[in-house]
């Protein structure tokens, strides 16, 4: 059995519109207008156990309500949801036990109080016993570098000791999935990589089964060799992240080292085969359609003192970039 089956999901939402001043109060109170949104649409797919997934979208494109929606925050409108067997809306006591969700820019740690009071209380929340708590916590302090500031006020943490943190509360009780919303929001470069390892490692070690949102594609290209792509609600890919470039980026890039600087001459010839020509130096760099390659090859090396050459993908960034905006 898959840990996640989805079919046919949707979730909608009506929003009270409200007439500006006290006359427009007043009629919100007899007469009220509504606009209707569908925030995800028709959605399918499957994720087996101990799979790594990144799901991508725009703001706005409906991911962090399908991850409500799987976790049993919120009701789908229509459409089937099944997670290691479980309703999510259903909110039984037994499925509760066996995820968890981590929202970049929500907390579950008291504010004022240590991290050790938090996870504690999760503790008690979900019945871990004394002895597993104790070792769990031992090996996630270890793994994520947080021993140090456990009796630490949440408040006085780093944003990426509290991200650390949050990402141990939920982990206490040994869920099977986890979803991320943008675990790494806001952190900087060292902490980010810091927090893909710790990622990366526990996926392997334990299996657990991860559902992952993420605005820096260096969290995806790190962590997931299956993605997820929606916009406007609607799925526009599912499939393998080596696909994505191929599916989607209809140019490569070329990189041409020559043996001297090029001229205006050689220049002018480089924009004649393709576009966005960028020079430094010796090295010169040109995007070329997909299906264009082989004899747009063949003209630069018979029409250029070429001393090396290197067709590249472009990068993911710029694909899921041209992915949303065709499907806005």
């Amino acid at each position: 059995m898959a840990a996640i089956e989805v079919r046919e999901l949707s979730r909608e939402f009506s929003t009270h519109i409200k007439e500006p001043g006290f006359s427009g109060a007043l009629k919100g109170l007899f007469k009220r207008k509504y606009q209707h949104k569908i925030a995800v649409s028709d959605l399918n797919f499957s994720i087996e156990r101990g799979e790594f997934v990144g799901f991508l979208g725009p703001n706005g494109a409906g991911k962090t309500t399908t991850l409500k929606m799987l976790a049993g925050i919120l009701h789908p409108s229509r459409g089937q949801i099944s997670v290691l067997g479980f309703e999510p809306y259903k909110r039984e006591a037994a499925f509760q036990k066996k995820f968890a969700l981590v929202l970049g820019q929500k907390s579950q740690l008291w504010w004022d109080l240590p991290a050790y009071d938090s996870f504690e209380l999760n503790r008690e929340i979900y019945d871990v016993p004394r002895a597993d708590f104790k070792a769990k916590l031992e090996e996630l302090g270890e793994l994520l570098d947080i021993t140090k500031v456990f009796y630490t006020p949440v408040r006085k943490l780093s944003l990426g000791e509290r991200m650390k943190c949050e990402l141990a509360a939920c982990l206490l009780h040994s869920p099977e999935i986890l979803f991320l919303d943008e675990p790494t929001i806001g952190l900087d470069l060292i902490s980010q990589a810091k927090m893909r390892e710790f990622l990366r490692q526990y996926n392997e070690k334990t299996g657990l089964t991860v559902l992952l949102t993420s605005h820096y594609m260096a969290d995806i290209e790190a962590l997931c060799k299956r993605v997820m792509v929606i916009s406007g609600g609607k799925s526009v890919f599912d499939g393998p992240l080596a696909q994505l470039s191929s599916r989607f980026a209809a140019q490569k890039r070329v990189k041409i080292t020559l043996l001297q600087a090029p001229d205006a001459t050689q220049r002018a010839f480089l924009e004649s085969v393709g576009s966005n020509v960028e020079i430094e130096g010796e090295v010169a760099s040109v995007s070329i359609d997909r299906e264009q390659i082989p004899p747009k090859i063949n003209a630069i090396l018979g029409g250029l003192p070429v001393q090396d050459l290197a067709i590249e993908e472009v990068e993911l960034e710029n694909v899921i970039k041209d992915v949303f905006e065709k499907n806005a």
